[in-house]
């Protein structure tokens, strides 16, 4: 366990923006910082870099902020996000549900004793294992996500049982911060289209199977969504085809899934999901649509993750080169796209922040980079660090909670980086760094 003890100081300048940092972020002396009172260089001497950091008080808070912002309905932590058996344990506690994407985030989960009813398992292509592994383990909720999934499912239902399924329909809403996350669209390969009504021939299939039961509709609009206009446009859709479906197979759905990609902001003064304002919106479109439909307000289902993971997580890196060239300086570090792929596919644009080191040299613009054999390795363009940053120096990354460690390669060889929970002043490694042994495990052969 490490203990803080440095004190905390105020040599930081007046434009030192910390507003996207963990909330129980604090400077130190000598320009380090704390996180969940864990000094950010004593995580990097102890356990090494590249190395990911996680507030388990700050993931613990945004829980209960979505609880508190939607009372009545079911909040389940999206896994895809970011997933460990100590998140799962967290988010568990604190009362959520949990959105996994195959047989592996569910067994997973499964073995930290989350409660598997409380469980709903996605997937635009799911495998015989996967459906197989939900059945055994009973989980809550499959959503169907292709017609071919119905007869499969049906299937592999045992006799006598019902397994409850909702429908992942596409409302033809275009919304998320990038054209590769947006998926509630008919030209995306997600869910089934109310426009050319496969969404209705695939519930009026699943009504005719007496293994299953359609317990409400599903959708997820994209990702990194900073408006609650599209989950507006969305519950007016969803409420309408609900509508269509009581008057033709006299059957009220009881559940309604908008899904999740609640934004966040990367760098300070992004634009951010209001998440109070988005509840309040969403449950009087959800009430004023249905009573003009003639129907039962049904129960609500959401599915945060990157806006409970991100904000919550911080990537520690160490400088191994600076390479002046013309009109460009690069600072390369000792990760880069295998443990956060995202500036690669998305563009994404982070602030990394000097650690450990209080300079008085002007910052300069540079480009920090990793270490991988691509020249899309790229984590951060065009930023501003110190004149004089230089090998050895440590950097941070805030808001790398979510989407990095999940979506981490093993190329090159490099090992993903460890876990490390941070919270009163106390660090625990909860997943441990990849190792060479572990690849030479999985090469079996010559």
């Amino acid at each position: 366990m490490t203990t803080l003890h440095a004190p905390v100081t105020t040599d930081a300048t007046a434009d030192d923006d910390l507003s996207v940092w963990p909330a129980s972020t604090v400077r130190l002396a000598h320009g380090d910082l704390a996180v969940g009172g864990v000094p950010l260089t004593e995580i990097a001497e102890r356990f090494g870099t590249p190395a990911y950091l996680i507030d388990e008080g700050d993931v613990r808070e945004r829980c209960r902020t979505y609880l508190h912002a939607f009372p009545d309905a079911e909040v389940h932590y999206a896994a895809k996000a970011f997933l460990c058996r100590a998140m799962a344990h967290w988010v568990a506690q604190e009362g959520l549900g949990l959105d996994v994407c195959s047989a592996g985030e569910l067994e997973l989960a499964v073995t930290t004793g989350f409660p598997v009813e409380r469980i709903v398992l996605h997937g635009n292509a799911k495998s015989p294992h996967d459906l197989q592994a939900a059945l055994r383990l009973g989980v809550g909720r499959i959503v169907i996500d292709s017609a071919s999934e119905i007869a499969r499912l049906a299937a592999a239902v045992p006799p006598g049982s019902r397994q409850k399924v909702m429908v992942r329909v596409v409302p033809g809403i275009a919304a998320g911060g990038h054209a590769k996350i947006r998926t509630g669209t008919d030209d995306k390969k997600f869910g089934l289209s109310i426009t050319d009504g496969s969404a209705q021939h695939a519930i009026a299939r699943i009504i005719g199977q007496p293994g299953l039961e359609l317990t409400g509709l599903h959708c997820h609009l994209g990702s990194q969504i900073t408006t609650d206009k599209p989950f507006i446009a969305a519950v007016r859709r969803l409420v309408g085809l609900m509508a269509r479906i009581k008057d033709q197979h006299g059957l009220t759905l009881p559940e309604l899934n908008l899904g999740g990609g609640h934004g966040i902001a990367y760098r300070p003064g992004e634009e951010a999901l209001d998440i109070t304002t988005l509840a309040r919106k969403v449950r009087a479109e959800l009430i004023e649509s249905c009573a003009a439909a003639g129907l039962t307000v049904p129960k609500l289902l959401i599915e945060p993750g990157r806006a409970i993971a991100g904000p919550a997580g911080v990537a520690l890196y160490r400088v191994l080169a600076v390479k002046r060239t013309a009109g460009r300086t690069f600072v390369a570090v000792d990760g880069g796209m295998s443990d956060n792929p995202r500036p690669a596919l998305y563009g994404v644009r982070y602030v990394p922040r000097l650690i450990g080191r209080h300079s008085t040299v002007a910052s300069a613009p540079v480009t920090v980079v990793g270490r991988h054999c691509e020249a899309g390795d790229v984590l951060a363009s065009d930023i501003e660090l110190p004149g004089d940053v230089r090998p050895g120096d440590i950097l941070g990354v805030p808001v790398a909670g979510a989407y990095h460690l999940s979506m981490a390669s093993g190329y090159n060889l490099v090992g993903r980086p460890p876990v490390v929970a941070v919270t009163d002043g106390h660090a625990r490694l909860l997943v441990r760094r990849e190792s060479l042994e572990d690849f030479r495990s999985r090469d079996v052969g010559l």
